[in-house]
């Protein structure tokens, strides 16, 4: 794909929050814990980073090796107001770019995410509108991947964890160019399995996990400014294979020092996608 316009810098730098390695696993509460609670939140290691503009090498790019792929979406869909029609129409357009992409022969998707600027209060947020992540993290562990299979199908979860199992996220705008808070995905080829630590997810009937990431020099960020609503990111979230390919990718939304006073607010949505092999 060509590069857009206007031009864009090589590299910017841009501050992404990683978490504290206190051996402890960070946590995060959907509710309001017992103020005797002592917490561990996650995200309190702010570090400038530089993040290197993709779009020259967007060709280049694979999902068993850095862990992710800008490729073309179409745009035609627009009720992104109706949940019943995103699941009606638009779920079967990602899945069918999943397996495009990936050459799995099943897909299944779990849910999706309308990501805006909100307030962080909680009470402000429901389960699909959220604000944009300013957390580096990998949405599944190695316990919590086989689970969600397990959870959501557990007549055929014995048989479709004796196969590969991969879970991908699909990330794009709405419906205009992405002008603010675009999504910053670290190369798998950078990280290393102890810079991923396990977050507890706090929820009053279940303790769910995911991982967050320390800090490490190596890491090598990518970000596709200004992407359009023709495009979406593919990026791997978990991959039950132990191979060497990548198998988690940290991302973070971050903002960009490049970003105009009158950017327009950017409106995404991400889904969340199970592939079987």
């Amino acid at each position: 794909m060509d590069q857009p316009t206007p031009p864009v810098p090589d590299r910017v730098r841009g501050t992404i929050n990683y978490t504290v390695d206190n051996g402890i696993p960070p946590d995060y509460y959907f509710y309001e814990p017992d103020p005797s609670v002592t917490l561990n939140p996650p995200g309190t290691d702010l570090r400038e980073v530089e993040i290197r503009n993709g779009w020259p090498e967007v060709d280049r790019f694979d999902l068993d090796r850095e862990g992710f792929v800008l490729k073309p979406f179409p745009a035609g869909f627009g009720p992104f107001d109706d949940d019943a029609a995103i699941r009606s129409g638009f779920y079967p357009q990602v899945e069918d770019f999943v397996k495009r992409n990936t050459g799995a022969r099943r897909v299944v998707i779990f849910d999706h995410t309308i990501r805006r600027r909100l307030p962080a209060d909680l009470k402000v947020q429901t389960e699909v509108q959220r604000p944009a992540v300013l957390l580096v993290h990998s949405d599944y562990t190695v316990a919590s991947g086989p689970q969600r299979v397990r959870d959501l199908l557990p007549e055929e979860a014995d048989e479709l964890l004796g196969r590969r199992v991969a879970f991908y996220n699909v990330w794009k705008s709405l419906y205009e160019v992405v002008e603010e808070l675009p999504l910053a995905m670290c190369d798998a080829t950078s990280q290393g399995d102890g810079d991923m630590l396990r977050m507890e997810l706090k929820y009053r009937e279940r303790t769910g996990e995911i991982y967050v990431m320390r800090h490490a020099p190596q890491h090598r960020w990518i970000y596709f400014p200004h992407m359009t609503a023709d495009q979406a990111l593919l990026f791997k979230t978990y991959d039950s294979e132990t191979d060497g390919r990548a198998r988690f990718v940290g991302h973070s939304a971050f903002e960009d020092p490049n970003t105009p006073p009158n950017a327009r607010k950017r409106e995404s949505i991400e889904v969340r996608t199970m592939a079987f092999f």
